[in-house]
């Protein structure tokens, strides 16, 4: 029985996704859930938000004992061995990291290499571009994980098609400004490509007994993250840019008319994050979610109260996600 895995994507940097993914990462924990949290982006943010410099260090110089997603798959993209599993990373008992590693944009060029060959029914192209998905799912075997989720880099390259097949569920950030949009605009064509091509891939597996992803990448919803508010952008043309979300991405992403005119009122909207001031950077700080600071960490008076208030936020947010994907298919 394979873990559902659910990605985190959006053709568009800056938007606060690496920390969502952080965020929800600690809260399905914190509900008792036990959760895998993937790196897949090769500048390794989500690594760097929960490990320190000296362990990411220590991982980058392990000499290929695939201590990350690069070295365990990298002597199977290179021919010289069988996919490795990765040395999982234990945050918590409920929560566990698979690494990054800069190393792992190199692995572009093989993956784009061998998508076409899947195409012949080669079993190793199939095995190269399935290996995010089987490092995934032994990882999450080990620790009997309920859920994996994945933070992907914003590029619309071999990379990313790789992990988004092996995803079976996308939330997708957005922001309310012409950047988001547009990457909405990009990401929705590749989707259903990309989809269509893996359904052909599958198909022509020789190996009945190499099991392959699905590849549904479902979109189940979005999540608005707060703009920054500056003197030239007043609030009302952010007000209209919220106002389009609807109607972009179900356009975009899933290829109907809208059927509401506001996030608030959309069913796809699975929720909305704010900026939560001084908080973010104290978290970064601390290597803790915002919902665990305390004031030994800094959050005192005013703040304390409001990393209170984001427990609520996130734990409803992180139950809307839940339902929308992988316990809707309980």
């Amino acid at each position: 029985m394979t873990v559902p895995i659910v990605a985190f994507f959006n053709n568009r940097s800056g938007v606060g996704q690496t920390s969502l993914v952080y965020h929800m990462a600690w809260m399905n924990a914190d509900l008792g859930r036990t959760v895998v949290a993937v790196d897949l982006d090769p500048q390794a943010n989500l690594t760097a938000a929960f490990l320190d410099e000296e362990r990411i260090e220590a991982l980058w110089r392990g000499g290929g004992d695939h201590g990350t997603i690069y070295d365990a798959m990298s002597a199977l993209a290179r021919g010289v061995r069988d996919l490795q599993t990765p040395v999982r990373e234990t945050i918590s008992t409920r929560l566990h990291l698979i690494a990054s590693h800069l190393a792992v944009s190199g692995c572009e060029d093989e993956l784009a290499r061998e998508w076409p060959i899947c195409l012949n029914g080669s079993a190793r192209a199939l095995r190269v571009t399935t290996a995010f998905w089987r490092c995934i799912q032994r990882v999450a075997e080990e620790v009997s994980a309920d859920v994996a989720l994945v933070d992907l880099g914003p590029e619309l390259g071999a990379i990313n098609r790789a992990a988004l097949i092996a995803s079976d569920y996308l939330v997708v950030p957005v922001a309310p400004d012409l950047f988001s949009f547009q990457g909405l605009r990009n990401l929705g064509p590749f989707l259903r490509v990309w989809r269509a091509e893996w359904a052909d891939r599958v198909a022509r597996n020789p190996e009945k007994k190499l099991t392959l992803p699905a590849g549904t990448m479902n979109p189940v919803g979005y999540v608005v993250l707060e703009p920054i508010i500056r003197l030239e952008r007043p609030a009302g043309a952010v007000d209209r840019w919220m106002a389009r979300i609807p109607s972009v991405y179900s356009e975009a992403v899933l290829g109907r008319p809208a059927v509401a005119s506001h996030p608030e009122a959309d069913p796809q909207c699975l929720g909305m994050v704010k900026r939560y001031g001084s908080l973010m950077p104290l978290s970064q700080a601390a290597r803790k979610p915002v919902f665990h600071l305390g004031a030994g960490d800094g959050a005192v008076g005013a703040p304390d109260e409001a990393a209170g208030d984001t427990r609520r936020d996130f734990e409803a947010l992180a139950h809307r996600i839940a339902a929308a994907s992988w316990q809707r298919a309980e």
